[in-house]
């Protein structure tokens, strides 16, 4: 681990020199992108500084207390001793996080894509308590939130609802919500207070550039038609929901929601394009055969990965095991409890395994 941490050290530090380059100063381009690696490595190297400090610290009270000293003086030595050894422990640990092979796609904007699954309209109800949910978290992040797409009923839920959250680590901290969520309360369509159990399913893609996916312009079908609101009333009196169909592929995507026929051709490509990227990304994971985090889940959409259960006020992850009771809270926005928890499970899972792979 030393060894790699000297490395990067190395590297940050020709990186220093590299941007004061008068050069490189004069090229923005080249300037952001060492900027970035540099960024990049700022927290693993400022970490292990203060880690080698720690063992230097360490070293020098260990000296100290084997020499004779007054009762006083080696009580607080002890003291120290013990401190620097957990500080020595803790830095080591959140080092070996921090060398875990980073995510390509962790600083990236996420497109969610939220579904009603079974419960008709009461689980269109919690497809927009969901929708809800992760836009004030996106608020309280200071992240945009910008619809792409949706299908709302008549009662404010959605059948469907496609948006981009835009914002730095967007898709490192939203990326394991992808799975079905449950809702267990009464509907405020039942009559006679019973509790119903209804679901939704979450996807979230990571969004990608241009310059990462191509598309062919051969590719592409275009279609335009008239938009239409729920109950089937029109939107528009002119051809402005557009669908688009990639050939090679047959993925759909249509976006209606803009009165602009070219702002709905540019959403439904960022759909698009989000939805490729995935599709690829998952056929090279299957290709590298990499296993799917057992603990942290499969990533499959048809997993059920949380439970809100309105009239015991509880949220249950089943993927770590951790129930919070502060429903109100989380449905409010308040996500970081349960996100932090999901990343540190997934965070050992890679330990483990690093682990593992060194013993075979």
């Amino acid at each position: 681990m030393l060894e790699k941490l000297q490395s990067l050290e190395q590297k940050y530090e020709e990186l220093n020199r590299e941007m004061s380059d008068p050069e490189v100063l004069s090229d923005p381009q080249t300037y952001n992108k060492l900027a970035k690696a540099h960024s990049d490595l700022g927290e693993i190297v400022g970490k292990y500084r203060e880690y080698r400090q720690v063992l230097a610290d360490l070293d020098d009270a260990e000296m100290m207390a084997e020499a004779p000293q007054e009762a006083d003086f080696a009580a607080l030595l002890d003291e120290e001793i013990a401190t620097l050894s957990k500080d020595k422990e803790r830095l080591e640990s959140e080092l070996q996080v921090l060398l875990l092979p980073k995510d390509p796609n962790d600083d990236k904007n996420v497109i969610v894509e939220i579904r009603a699954g079974t419960g008709g309209e009461e689980a269109a109800l919690f497809a927009g308590t969901l929708f809800r949910m992760y836009s004030r978290y996106a608020e309280v992040e200071r992240w945009k939130v910008d619809i792409l797409s949706s299908n709302a009923t008549e009662l404010g839920g959605f059948k469907e609802i496609i948006f981009v959250i835009e914002g730095k680590g967007a898709y490192s901290r939203l990326k394991f919500e992808s799975g079905v969520h449950r809702v267990q309360r009464i509907p405020t369509t039942e009559a006679g207070g019973r509790i119903h159990t209804s679901t939704a399913t979450v996807a979230v893609l990571p969004e990608a550039e241009e310059v990462e996916l191509h598309i062919e312009a051969n590719d592409l079908k275009f279609d335009v038609y008239r938009s239409s609101g729920p109950g089937g009333q029109s939107v528009n009196t002119t051809d402005s929901a557009v669908r688009v169909t990639h050939l090679p592929t047959g993925l759909v995507v249509a976006c209606q929601d803009e009165k602009s026929q070219l702002k709905n051709k540019e959403k439904a490509l960022k759909i698009l394009r989000a939805r490729l990227y995935d599709q690829l990304q998952e056929e090279a994971e299957q290709e590298q055969a990499a296993a799917r985090r057992s603990q942290v889940g499969t990533g499959e959409r048809s997993e059920r990965i949380r439970t809100y259960n309105f009239p015991q006020g509880r949220v249950t992850d089943h993927r770590i095991n951790l129930t919070l009771y502060k429903l109100d809270l989380v449905v409010d926005g308040d996500l970081d409890e349960i996100i932090d928890a999901v990343i540190t499970a997934d965070e050992v899972e890679r330990l483990k395994e690093t682990v593992d792979v060194h013993h075979d």
